[in-house]
């Protein structure tokens, strides 16, 4: 357990506030309405994946680039353009995404004290700027954090470029997230440590395997657990 004063890094998006799992609500709402005559719910969603990959490494994240893949795959589906009416059923059924209100997970606001009054903050977001600033500005977490990063990517050359921009120590430094693809491996792949707390609500994009003999990822179950460890 590290006992000097380290530099914790966190996601945002489903470690501090739940956010996938309003997505979810949503894909469940649009497979509905959807019903595609010859594909099961499990098929149409496999497309909707596919789609969505293809679009984020095109248009990037959120809320935007999500809308453009439902449209996408009922045009792949129906081989037809999106009429006026569906598109309209398509922004409703989406229509929640864009509230400026987000739900922290259990204990986020008490823990992030804490660690505070021990170690450096950091945040480390990716997505559409003015969207993950809406969400920072709504949750009250800000003051927490000496500095806030929005990224377009999570990847190997952000954690080395974060590193060199902040003058931070790899050892010393942790990254704490859901995401094995974009919070843990990447991290690790910069040489920083890594804490993995996952959420049964990580977008399936963000999956990935994890090697469990790697000591520098600290495995834990819910975001409190930090104190025990920080």
């Amino acid at each position: 357990m590290p006992t000097d004063r380290q530099t914790l890094l966190f996601d945002a998006d489903d470690t501090l506030w739940e956010n996938n799992v309003r997505f979810e609500r949503v894909i469940d709402a649009y497979l509905d309405w959807l019903a595609h005559p010859t594909l099961d719910r499990a098929a149409t969603r496999a497309v909707l994946d596919e789609v969505e990959r293809a679009n984020v490494a095109v248009h990037g994240y959120g809320t935007a680039s999500f809308l453009r893949s439902l449209h996408d795959c009922f045009e792949r589906l129906s081989e037809r353009p999106v009429g006026p009416a569906e598109a309209r059923e398509i922004e409703q059924l989406a229509a929640a995404l864009v509230a400026d209100e987000v739900e922290l997970v259990p204990g986020v606001a008490e823990t992030l004290a804490e660690l505070g009054s021990r170690h450096e903050l950091m945040l480390l977001t990716k997505g559409d700027p003015a969207e993950q600033q809406r969400k920072i500005d709504a949750s009250n977490l800000a003051h927490h954090f000496a500095s806030v990063h929005i990224v377009a990517e999570k990847d190997v050359r952000t954690y080395r470029s974060l590193v060199a921009e902040r003058g931070l120590v790899p050892q010393a430094t942790w990254m704490i997230g859901n995401s094995p693809r974009s919070d843990i491996l990447p991290a690790r792949a910069a040489g920083l440590n890594a804490v993995f707390i996952p959420n049964p609500h990580t977008w399936v994009l963000e999956h990935d395997e994890l090697d469990p003999a790697d000591r520098g990822v600290l495995h834990l179950e819910h975001f409190r657990a930090l104190t025990e460890h920080f």
